[in-house]
């Protein structure tokens, strides 16, 4: 079992920032892959950023060049910098942990980006 717990979420204004961190603890196995996923009301769960533990990244394309995922191997804690933040932003954050048997999520984190 894998336990993920999320923070840093909260209420900005447009163009503000905001840094989101996220956990893992129990049975990680060395070879994953972190990362954040959205939900807007009424709209389906997307893929914000992810990172492999090799440091590989993958973006949303409504977020690169504003949001930087990076990781702590050594605490199995990612991080999820955001920058110039737009009102379309606002979402539940998921935190994600992902390897070759395993899919788990974290508890969630409100964003609300206020225009």
């Amino acid at each position: 079992q894998v336990q993920l717990v999320g923070s840093g979420g909260g209420l900005v204004m447009a163009g503000g920032s905001l840094r989101l961190s996220c956990a893992a603890s129990g049975n990680i196995f060395r070879n994953n892959a972190m990362g954040w996923y959205r939900q807007a009301p009424g709209k389906q769960r997307e893929l914000v950023a992810i990172i492999t533990s090799g440091g590989s990244t993958n973006y949303a394309d409504s977020v690169k060049g504003r949001f930087t995922i990076s990781r702590d191997n050594a605490k199995n804690t990612v991080y999820l910098q955001m920058n110039s933040l737009k009102p379309e932003d606002t979402a539940v954050y998921y935190c994600n942990y992902r390897d070759t048997y395993r899919d788990g999520w974290g508890q969630g984190t409100q964003v609300t980006v206020s225009s």
